[in-house]
Protein backbone atom coordinates (compact mmCIF):
# COMPACT_ATOMS: atom_id res chain seq x y z
CA UNK A 1 0.00 0.00 0.00
CA UNK A 2 0.92 3.36 -0.84
CA UNK A 3 0.35 5.79 2.73
CA UNK A 4 1.06 9.68 2.80
CA UNK A 5 1.29 10.54 6.38
CA UNK A 6 1.35 14.55 6.91
CA UNK A 7 2.36 16.36 10.04
CA UNK A 8 3.13 19.97 10.66
CA UNK A 9 5.92 18.71 13.23
CA UNK A 10 8.89 16.63 12.72
CA UNK A 11 12.46 15.56 13.55
CA UNK A 12 14.60 17.44 14.94
CA UNK A 13 11.43 18.36 17.01
CA UNK A 14 10.62 16.36 19.83
CA UNK A 15 7.04 15.72 21.08
CA UNK A 16 4.72 13.20 20.98
CA UNK A 17 3.26 13.55 17.75
CA UNK A 18 6.98 13.30 15.96
CA UNK A 19 7.45 10.06 18.35
CA UNK A 20 4.32 8.57 16.96
CA UNK A 21 4.45 9.55 13.61
CA UNK A 22 8.10 8.30 13.27
CA UNK A 23 7.26 4.92 15.17
CA UNK A 24 4.20 4.69 12.70
CA UNK A 25 6.37 4.51 9.86
CA UNK A 26 9.13 2.40 11.16
CA UNK A 27 6.51 -0.04 11.55
CA UNK A 28 4.32 0.23 8.39
CA UNK A 29 7.98 0.14 6.17
CA UNK A 30 8.99 -2.80 8.11
CA UNK A 31 5.45 -4.17 7.06
CA UNK A 32 6.36 -3.99 3.21
CA UNK A 33 4.65 -0.81 2.97
CA UNK A 34 5.57 2.42 0.61
CA UNK A 35 5.65 5.26 3.14
CA UNK A 36 6.03 9.23 2.29
CA UNK A 37 5.74 12.12 4.98
CA UNK A 38 4.87 15.48 4.69
CA UNK A 39 5.69 18.26 6.78
CA UNK A 40 6.78 21.45 7.34
CA UNK A 41 10.69 22.74 7.60
CA UNK A 42 12.71 24.70 10.43
CA UNK A 43 13.32 27.66 7.53
CA UNK A 44 12.27 28.61 4.45
CA UNK A 45 13.57 26.17 1.91
CA UNK A 46 11.84 22.97 0.90
CA UNK A 47 13.41 20.19 0.46
CA UNK A 48 13.12 16.37 -0.07
CA UNK A 49 15.31 13.89 2.88
CA UNK A 50 14.70 9.85 1.53
CA UNK A 51 10.59 9.60 2.22
CA UNK A 52 10.33 12.87 4.00
CA UNK A 53 9.13 15.80 2.08
CA UNK A 54 9.62 19.36 4.03
CA UNK A 55 7.80 22.29 2.48
CA UNK A 56 8.97 25.72 3.88
CA UNK A 57 7.53 27.37 6.56
CA UNK A 58 7.76 30.25 9.49
CA UNK A 59 6.61 30.74 12.94
CA UNK A 60 3.45 31.72 14.03
CA UNK A 61 3.74 32.27 18.15
CA UNK A 62 0.50 30.26 18.77
CA UNK A 63 2.91 27.76 21.05
CA UNK A 64 6.00 26.94 20.78
CA UNK A 65 7.52 25.18 17.64
CA UNK A 66 4.10 25.60 15.72
CA UNK A 67 4.78 26.80 12.74
CA UNK A 68 2.57 27.51 9.21
CA UNK A 69 3.82 27.03 5.51
CA UNK A 70 4.56 29.75 3.15
CA UNK A 71 3.87 28.54 0.05
CA UNK A 72 1.15 28.42 -2.79
CA UNK A 73 -0.53 24.40 -2.16
CA UNK A 74 -1.59 24.79 -5.73
CA UNK A 75 1.51 25.60 -7.79
CA UNK A 76 4.35 23.30 -5.32
CA UNK A 77 5.57 21.15 -7.40
CA UNK A 78 6.26 18.84 -4.45
CA UNK A 79 2.54 18.63 -4.04
CA UNK A 80 1.78 17.68 -7.59
CA UNK A 81 4.63 15.04 -6.73
CA UNK A 82 3.11 13.30 -4.51
CA UNK A 83 -0.13 13.35 -6.43
CA UNK A 84 1.59 12.12 -9.35
CA UNK A 85 2.80 9.21 -6.61
CA UNK A 86 -0.86 8.45 -6.14
CA UNK A 87 -1.05 6.99 -2.83
CA UNK A 88 -3.93 4.44 -1.73
CA UNK A 89 -4.11 6.76 1.68
CA UNK A 90 -3.39 9.46 3.98
CA UNK A 91 -2.96 9.71 7.28
CA UNK A 92 -3.46 13.42 8.70
CA UNK A 93 -1.17 14.32 12.61
CA UNK A 94 -1.99 17.75 12.95
CA UNK A 95 -4.61 19.93 12.77
CA UNK A 96 -2.54 23.15 10.87
CA UNK A 97 -0.76 23.68 8.28
CA UNK A 98 -0.37 19.90 6.80
CA UNK A 99 -3.80 18.68 7.38
CA UNK A 100 -4.92 21.74 4.96
CA UNK A 101 -2.79 20.03 2.57
CA UNK A 102 -3.95 16.46 3.16
CA UNK A 103 -7.31 17.48 2.31
CA UNK A 104 -6.01 19.20 -1.12
CA UNK A 105 -4.46 16.03 -2.03
CA UNK A 106 -7.52 13.91 -0.74
CA UNK A 107 -9.52 16.61 -2.73
CA UNK A 108 -7.54 15.95 -6.20
CA UNK A 109 -6.85 12.23 -6.30
CA UNK A 110 -10.42 11.20 -4.32
CA UNK A 111 -8.35 8.77 -2.00
CA UNK A 112 -9.56 8.66 1.62
CA UNK A 113 -8.12 10.50 4.59
CA UNK A 114 -7.85 9.16 8.18
CA UNK A 115 -6.51 11.49 10.95
CA UNK A 116 -5.20 10.69 14.38
CA UNK A 117 -6.55 13.57 17.34
CA UNK A 118 -3.63 13.94 19.46
CA UNK A 119 -3.87 17.03 21.46
CA UNK A 120 -6.63 17.82 23.70
CA UNK A 121 -6.69 21.49 22.61
CA UNK A 122 -9.48 22.60 25.50
CA UNK A 123 -6.53 21.56 28.25
CA UNK A 124 -4.21 24.25 26.48
CA UNK A 125 -6.63 27.17 25.66
CA UNK A 126 -5.07 29.09 28.37
CA UNK A 127 -1.61 28.56 27.23
CA UNK A 128 -2.13 29.94 23.16
CA UNK A 129 -2.92 32.74 21.36
CA UNK A 130 0.13 34.46 24.43
CA UNK A 131 -3.14 34.79 26.87
CA UNK A 132 -6.04 35.35 24.60
CA UNK A 133 -8.50 32.35 25.46
CA UNK A 134 -10.45 30.39 23.04
CA UNK A 135 -13.21 29.19 25.23
CA UNK A 136 -14.29 25.22 25.07
CA UNK A 137 -17.20 25.91 22.71
CA UNK A 138 -15.31 27.26 19.72
CA UNK A 139 -12.36 24.78 20.31
CA UNK A 140 -15.57 22.47 19.97
CA UNK A 141 -16.79 23.42 16.96
CA UNK A 142 -13.51 24.65 15.07
CA UNK A 143 -12.64 20.30 15.59
CA UNK A 144 -15.63 19.57 14.63
CA UNK A 145 -15.98 21.56 11.00
CA UNK A 146 -12.06 19.44 11.07
CA UNK A 147 -12.79 16.09 11.52
CA UNK A 148 -15.95 16.34 9.65
CA UNK A 149 -14.13 16.34 6.72
CA UNK A 150 -12.31 13.31 7.23
CA UNK A 151 -13.07 9.65 6.57
CA UNK A 152 -12.15 8.15 9.94
CA UNK A 153 -10.94 9.40 12.98
CA UNK A 154 -8.31 7.33 15.56
CA UNK A 155 -8.07 8.16 18.92
CA UNK A 156 -5.78 7.46 21.08
CA UNK A 157 -7.87 6.29 24.02
CA UNK A 158 -11.60 6.09 25.07
CA UNK A 159 -10.77 9.68 26.64
CA UNK A 160 -10.05 11.84 23.36
CA UNK A 161 -12.95 9.77 22.06
CA UNK A 162 -15.69 10.64 24.07
CA UNK A 163 -14.27 14.30 24.07
CA UNK A 164 -15.03 14.17 20.44
CA UNK A 165 -18.50 12.54 20.65
CA UNK A 166 -19.26 15.85 23.08
CA UNK A 167 -17.82 18.22 20.39
CA UNK A 168 -20.29 16.74 17.87
CA UNK A 169 -18.27 14.93 15.54
CA UNK A 170 -19.69 12.47 13.20
CA UNK A 171 -16.92 11.22 11.23
CA UNK A 172 -16.54 7.39 12.64
CA UNK A 173 -13.86 7.04 15.42
CA UNK A 174 -11.67 4.58 16.35
CA UNK A 175 -9.32 3.66 19.22
CA UNK A 176 -5.92 3.03 18.82
CA UNK A 177 -3.35 3.30 21.71
CA UNK A 178 -0.10 5.21 19.94
CA UNK A 179 2.51 2.60 20.35
CA UNK A 180 6.34 2.75 21.46
CA UNK A 181 9.38 1.79 20.16
CA UNK A 182 9.96 -0.59 23.35
CA UNK A 183 13.86 -1.94 22.21
CA UNK A 184 14.91 2.13 22.82
CA UNK A 185 14.28 2.03 26.53
CA UNK A 186 14.51 -2.55 27.54
CA UNK A 187 18.15 -1.77 27.08
CA UNK A 188 20.96 -3.24 29.15
CA UNK A 189 22.14 -0.85 31.59
CA UNK A 190 24.57 -2.35 34.56
CA UNK A 191 24.47 -1.12 37.96
CA UNK A 192 28.53 0.40 37.64
CA UNK A 193 26.83 2.44 34.33
CA UNK A 194 23.71 3.18 37.01
CA UNK A 195 26.22 4.63 39.47
CA UNK A 196 27.95 6.62 37.54
CA UNK A 197 25.32 8.56 35.78
CA UNK A 198 23.95 9.33 39.28
CA UNK A 199 27.02 10.54 40.11
CA UNK A 200 27.97 12.75 37.00
CA UNK A 201 24.50 14.39 37.49
CA UNK A 202 25.23 14.91 41.42
CA UNK A 203 23.19 11.72 43.16
CA UNK A 204 24.36 9.94 45.79
CA UNK A 205 24.18 5.99 46.17
CA UNK A 206 21.93 6.20 49.18
CA UNK A 207 19.64 9.20 47.45
CA UNK A 208 16.37 8.32 46.18
CA UNK A 209 15.08 9.64 43.04
CA UNK A 210 11.98 11.04 41.45
CA UNK A 211 12.34 12.01 38.09
CA UNK A 212 10.64 14.12 35.48
CA UNK A 213 11.25 13.43 31.82
CA UNK A 214 9.51 15.43 29.02
CA UNK A 215 8.54 18.65 27.96
CA UNK A 216 9.14 21.43 29.86
CA UNK A 217 6.26 23.58 29.62
CA UNK A 218 3.13 25.43 31.39
CA UNK A 219 0.45 23.11 30.76
CA UNK A 220 2.61 20.00 32.13
CA UNK A 221 2.11 21.26 35.95
CA UNK A 222 5.95 20.35 36.86
CA UNK A 223 5.42 23.06 39.53
CA UNK A 224 2.97 21.39 41.16
CA UNK A 225 5.65 18.43 41.45
CA UNK A 226 7.97 20.30 42.96
CA UNK A 227 5.52 22.22 45.23
CA UNK A 228 4.67 18.87 46.64
CA UNK A 229 8.01 17.48 46.55
CA UNK A 230 9.67 20.19 49.53
CA UNK A 231 7.14 18.17 52.13
CA UNK A 232 8.78 14.72 50.91
CA UNK A 233 12.04 16.47 51.23
CA UNK A 234 10.35 17.63 55.24
CA UNK A 235 10.65 13.44 55.55
CA UNK A 236 12.96 12.03 53.27
CA UNK A 237 16.37 14.07 53.41
CA UNK A 238 17.91 12.19 50.94
CA UNK A 239 15.22 12.57 48.22
CA UNK A 240 16.07 13.95 44.53
CA UNK A 241 13.95 15.03 41.72
CA UNK A 242 15.49 14.95 38.61
CA UNK A 243 13.81 17.03 35.89
CA UNK A 244 15.62 16.02 32.39
CA UNK A 245 14.50 18.10 29.10
CA UNK A 246 14.23 21.14 27.93
CA UNK A 247 11.30 23.64 27.33
CA UNK A 248 10.01 27.52 27.38
CA UNK A 249 9.38 27.24 31.09
CA UNK A 250 12.50 25.72 31.97
CA UNK A 251 13.97 29.25 34.03
CA UNK A 252 10.43 29.94 35.96
CA UNK A 253 10.92 26.02 37.49
CA UNK A 254 14.07 27.02 38.24
CA UNK A 255 13.18 29.97 40.32
CA UNK A 256 10.73 28.39 41.96
CA UNK A 257 13.16 25.86 42.83
CA UNK A 258 15.63 28.37 44.02
CA UNK A 259 12.11 30.12 46.29
CA UNK A 260 11.56 26.88 48.08
CA UNK A 261 15.05 26.71 48.82
CA UNK A 262 15.05 23.01 47.04
CA UNK A 263 18.41 23.30 44.94
CA UNK A 264 20.05 21.37 46.81
CA UNK A 265 17.32 18.94 46.39
CA UNK A 266 16.40 19.08 42.75
CA UNK A 267 18.68 18.36 39.49
CA UNK A 268 17.98 20.44 36.15
CA UNK A 269 19.84 18.20 33.22
CA UNK A 270 18.38 20.36 30.32
CA UNK A 271 18.02 18.21 27.53
CA UNK A 272 19.74 14.83 27.04
CA UNK A 273 20.09 12.99 24.04
CA UNK A 274 17.26 11.03 22.51
CA UNK A 275 19.00 7.98 22.83
CA UNK A 276 20.26 8.39 26.43
CA UNK A 277 16.81 9.05 27.49
CA UNK A 278 15.94 5.43 28.92
CA UNK A 279 19.05 5.94 31.07
CA UNK A 280 17.29 8.40 33.52
CA UNK A 281 14.43 6.49 33.96
CA UNK A 282 16.76 3.31 34.89
CA UNK A 283 18.24 5.58 37.34
CA UNK A 284 15.08 6.72 38.87
CA UNK A 285 13.34 5.39 41.57
CA UNK A 286 9.88 6.61 39.78
CA UNK A 287 8.58 8.42 37.42
CA UNK A 288 6.20 11.53 38.50
CA UNK A 289 4.45 14.19 36.98
CA UNK A 290 1.21 15.75 37.97
CA UNK A 291 0.02 16.56 34.13
CA UNK A 292 -3.76 16.64 33.01
CA UNK A 293 -3.40 17.80 29.55
CA UNK A 294 -1.91 14.12 27.94
CA UNK A 295 -3.56 12.49 25.64
CA UNK A 296 -2.17 9.22 26.32
CA UNK A 297 0.89 10.05 28.22
CA UNK A 298 3.75 8.20 26.33
CA UNK A 299 6.63 9.12 28.94
CA UNK A 300 4.42 7.73 31.29
CA UNK A 301 4.83 4.16 28.83
CA UNK A 302 8.20 5.07 28.38
CA UNK A 303 9.02 4.71 32.13
CA UNK A 304 6.82 1.63 32.54
CA UNK A 305 9.15 0.18 29.77
CA UNK A 306 12.42 0.87 31.83
CA UNK A 307 10.50 -0.89 34.87
CA UNK A 308 9.77 2.41 36.63
CA UNK A 309 6.84 2.70 38.40
CA UNK A 310 4.90 5.75 38.23
CA UNK A 311 3.27 8.63 40.37
CA UNK A 312 0.61 10.64 38.36
CA UNK A 313 -2.32 13.03 38.61
CA UNK A 314 -5.50 10.83 38.00
CA UNK A 315 -6.72 11.71 34.24
CA UNK A 316 -8.97 9.24 32.24
CA UNK A 317 -6.35 9.16 29.59
CA UNK A 318 -4.32 6.74 31.22
CA UNK A 319 -6.44 4.71 33.33
CA UNK A 320 -5.44 1.44 31.24
CA UNK A 321 -1.81 2.51 31.54
CA UNK A 322 -0.84 3.06 35.60
CA UNK A 323 -2.93 0.78 37.51
CA UNK A 324 -3.37 2.57 40.86
CA UNK A 325 -1.82 0.02 43.56
CA UNK A 326 -0.55 -2.55 40.47
CA UNK A 327 2.42 -0.65 38.63
CA UNK A 328 2.25 2.99 40.16
CA UNK A 329 0.11 5.30 42.26
CA UNK A 330 -2.52 7.71 41.08
CA UNK A 331 -3.74 10.82 43.08
CA UNK A 332 -6.04 13.39 42.73
CA UNK A 333 -4.82 15.72 46.28
CA UNK A 334 -1.28 16.97 46.86
CA UNK A 335 -1.33 14.89 50.13
CA UNK A 336 -2.13 11.73 48.38
CA UNK A 337 0.73 12.64 46.00
CA UNK A 338 3.17 12.90 48.90
CA UNK A 339 1.85 9.80 50.89
CA UNK A 340 1.93 7.62 47.78
CA UNK A 341 5.79 8.71 46.88
CA UNK A 342 6.84 8.20 50.24
CA UNK A 343 5.49 4.65 50.67
CA UNK A 344 7.12 3.65 47.52
CA UNK A 345 9.86 5.12 48.64
CA UNK A 346 10.62 3.73 52.10
CA UNK A 347 9.39 0.31 50.65
CA UNK A 348 12.08 -1.44 48.82
CA UNK A 349 10.44 -5.06 48.16
CA UNK A 350 7.02 -2.96 47.01
CA UNK A 351 8.95 -0.97 44.43
CA UNK A 352 10.49 -3.68 42.94
CA UNK A 353 6.98 -5.49 43.05
CA UNK A 354 5.68 -2.33 41.00
CA UNK A 355 8.76 -2.35 38.99
CA UNK A 356 7.79 -5.86 37.36
CA UNK A 357 4.35 -4.95 36.84
CA UNK A 358 5.48 -1.59 34.88
CA UNK A 359 7.35 -3.75 32.19
CA UNK A 360 4.68 -6.39 31.67
CA UNK A 361 1.96 -3.51 31.50
CA UNK A 362 4.59 -1.50 28.76
CA UNK A 363 4.63 -4.79 26.15
CA UNK A 364 0.63 -3.72 25.65
CA UNK A 365 1.73 -0.80 23.94
CA UNK A 366 4.75 -1.79 21.67
CA UNK A 367 4.90 0.59 18.07
CA UNK A 368 4.70 -3.10 16.42
CA UNK A 369 1.23 -3.72 17.57
CA UNK A 370 0.42 -0.29 17.22
CA UNK A 371 1.94 -0.32 13.49
CA UNK A 372 -0.76 -3.96 12.78
CA UNK A 373 -4.01 -2.03 13.89
CA UNK A 374 -2.96 1.05 12.12
CA UNK A 375 -2.38 -0.98 8.89
CA UNK A 376 -5.78 -3.31 9.55
CA UNK A 377 -7.66 0.46 9.98
CA UNK A 378 -5.91 1.50 6.72
CA UNK A 379 -7.57 -1.65 4.97
CA UNK A 380 -11.22 -1.46 6.20
CA UNK A 381 -11.42 2.83 5.03
CA UNK A 382 -9.35 1.88 2.19
CA UNK A 383 -11.91 -1.08 1.10
CA UNK A 384 -14.88 1.00 2.00
CA UNK A 385 -13.72 3.97 0.00
CA UNK A 386 -13.69 1.62 -3.01
CA UNK A 387 -16.56 -0.06 -2.21
CA UNK A 388 -18.59 3.38 -2.25
CA UNK A 389 -16.81 4.56 -5.47
CA UNK A 390 -17.88 1.30 -7.26
CA UNK A 391 -21.80 2.04 -6.40
CA UNK A 392 -21.29 5.82 -7.48
CA UNK A 393 -20.36 4.36 -10.66
CA UNK A 394 -23.22 2.44 -11.12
Amino acid sequence: MKILITTDTFTPVVNGVVTSTINLYKELKSQGHDVKIITLSNNSETYIDGDVYYLKSKPIWVYPEARRATFSITSNNLIKEIIDWKPDIIHSQSEFSTMIIARKITKATGIPLVHTYHTMYEDYLSYFLKGKVINRDRAAKITKMLLDKVNMVIAPTDKTKNALINYGVDAPIKVIPTGIDLSRFMVDFSENEKMNLRESVGINKEDKVLAYIGRIAQEKNIEEVIENFKYIVDVEKRAKLLIVGGGPYLDVLKEEATNLNLLDNIIFTGMVKPEDVYKYYKISDMFVTASTSETQGLTYIEALSCGTPVVCRYDQCIEEVVIDGYNGYTYNKGKDFVSSTLKLLKDDDLRKKFSSNALSKSYEYSSELFGIRVYELYKEVYEHSVDIDLLAAR
